[in-house]
């Protein structure tokens, strides 16, 4: 899963019980809309998020309808299961600890 995909999967996990619009889940995780979007019919496809329309006059609203999304309950966990294993590869370890503080090595 790319860091994108987790952005976005981060974003609908701040309150995975309530819907999102794209533009919110754009601002929330930091993404261009046109980057989300793509994205966002991926995890539906794969059965990770659903979506639906928002159901307004859009005359009396004044603007079109949203497509709102939430994950699903599969979506949710392999979000938390795919961010958690990302952080945790990111995490610190005495070995890497260890190489960090080791002299840079140059290549010509």
């Amino acid at each position: 899963m790319t860091l994108q995909t987790q952005a976005i999967m981060s974003a609908l996990l701040e309150n995975p019980s309530t819907p999102h619009y794209g533009l919110e889940l754009a601002r929330t995780a930091g993404l261009a809309s046109g980057t989300i979007y793509p994205i966002l019919a991926r995890l539906e496809r794969a059965g990770w998020v659903r979506s639906e329309l928002e159901d307004i006059d859009p005359k009396v609203a004044g603007r079109r309808p949203r497509r709102y999304y939430m994950l699903t309950g599969e979506g949710e966990g392999v979000g938390r299961t795919e961010i958690s294993a990302t952080l945790e590869r990111l995490r610190p370890t005495p070995q890497r600890l260890e190489s960090a503080d080791a002299p840079a090595s140059r290549s010509i």
